[in-house]
């Protein structure tokens, strides 16, 4: 075989090994996509993630007056759209009929106190002639059982004298007539003796029926005089307390408002009875509450505490600035719409009731596994697509992932591990088993 021969045999041969070569690299690994797919590695990180919700303005306090008093209206000072400071008057009720009652509930009064004061006395009088009668009836049984003693002793004597007497007119040493005499004085005697008992008798009795201090009929008339007093002394307090009422009924026909605000609602004129209808509403909005409406997951993703961050709807280079101060259930009984409440200074007082406004809250930093939110295939944010190194290519695997947190550009997830590719858009239509291989 010539040189050239061989030189041509060993390019074919070349050329032929080349051209197999290349077959078999196409049969292990497809053509690479013409538009690479761009994929993120999912890494350990932080987010602080925020949570955007909307809803409304709501007073601080919303303060709807009344008035008890059946009486008409003498003045109204406020109208509608007023700004009113806590204590200023809003309006004053007639009460000329009033101050007469007053005048005759206080004359009421002196009356009663007179009436106490006498049967004070009267207690003190009760009590003197309670310690003179026990005094006195003591004495009275002393001085009847003395003269009872004494009068039993004359008649012993005489009882005597007169046995005598019989004695000597049997021998006719006295006279009939001493005799009889005698006998009379002993009868006398007899019939004093009787009249002492029941002297001494009649004392006892009268002093078992006063008593003593504490029981019997003198114990009684002191009680009673006490219970007079009391009686009456409970009549200046019942009138004393009337005087009251009518004192505090006058000063509530003076109306203020409780609160600084607005008068939103003015439903009184002059001369009109107030009844039980609301006269005044009043909104205190120095500080008023953002009333967002959250969803089930946002109650357990916002913590009261949060700083929030909210923008008048239509005005968003106005900005606030509040914390949330409640996390409130249901707002239906069954539904699944919550509410966040956030606590807002309002110095301006631009914020006014009712004005819709959307909130940014400042939810606690999570950490962990991080991807791109925009990886996610779907709205609740539970699947992604991963780089699956097969032995021959790279292709796409769907993973179920759960979101942790997110700052709207970088979510946190578990189900991934560091390290991992992650298809970084996941709305451009990969598929399962779609090569990723690039040039």
């Amino acid at each position: 075989m010539t040189p050239t021969r061989s030189v041509a045999l060993l390019i074919v041969t070349a050329a032929l090994l080349g051209g197999c070569s290349q077959g078999a690299a196409k049969r292990a690994r497809p053509a690479a996509s013409p538009n690479p797919i761009p994929t993120a590695v999912a890494k350990q990180t932080t987010v602080h993630a925020t949570s955007s919700i909307s809803g409304v303005i709501a007073p601080f306090q919303n303060v709807a007056i009344t008035s008890s008093l059946s009486e008409p209206a003498d003045s109204v000072k406020v109208l509608e759209g007023d700004h009113v400071r806590k204590g200023q008057v809003v309006a004053v009720l007639d009460t000329a009929d009033l101050e007469a009652q007053l005048a005759q509930v206080q004359a009421n009064v002196q009356s009663a106190i007179r009436t106490a004061e006498s049967n004070d006395a009267k207690v003190n009088q009760a009590r003197y002639t309670q310690t003179l009668n026990i005094g006195q009836g003591g004495e009275s049984v002393r001085s009847a059982r003395a003269a009872l003693l004494s009068a039993q002793t004359t008649l012993k004597n005489d009882t005597v004298n007169l046995q005598r007497d019989r004695d000597l007119i049997s021998s006719g040493y006295i006279a009939q007539q001493t005799l009889d005499q005698q006998q009379t004085l002993v009868n006398t005697d007899a019939s004093t003796v009787r009249t002492a008992e029941a002297n001494l008798r009649s004392a006892q009795i009268n002093e078992r029926v006063n008593g003593t201090p504490a029981s019997g009929l003198q114990a009684a008339n002191v009680a009673s005089a006490i219970a007079d007093a009391n009686a009456a002394r409970a009549a200046v307090a019942q009138a004393q307390a009337q005087v009251q009422q009518y004192e505090v009924s006058i000063a509530k026909a003076t109306i203020v408002s409780p609160v600084d605000g607005i008068v939103v609602n003015r439903n009184l004129n002059p001369g009109e009875y107030p009844g039980s209808r609301t006269i005044f509403t009043i909104q205190q909005l120095d500080r008023v509450y953002a009333m967002l409406n959250a969803s089930s997951v946002d109650t357990f993703t916002i913590p009261v505490g949060a700083n929030v961050t909210l923008a008048v709807s239509g005005n968003a280079a106005r900005q606030y600035t509040g914390k949330v101060v409640a996390v409130l259930g249901q707002v239906t009984p069954g539904s699944t719409n919550f509410t966040v409440e956030v606590l807002i200074g309002n110095a301006d007082g631009k914020l006014q009731s009712g004005l819709p406004v959307s909130a940014t809250a400042a939810l606690p930093a999570v950490s962990g596994i991080g991807i791109p939110t925009a990886a996610f295939l779907d709205d609740t944010h539970t699947s992604v697509m991963v780089a699956d190194d097969q032995l021959v290519d790279v292709v796409a695997k769907t993973a179920k992932v759960r979101e942790l947190g997110s700052d709207g550009t970088t979510s946190i997830v578990s189900g991934l591990k560091a390290g991992q590719q992650v298809i970084a858009n996941g709305q451009l239509g990969v598929t399962d088993g779609q090569s990723l291989a690039q040039n």
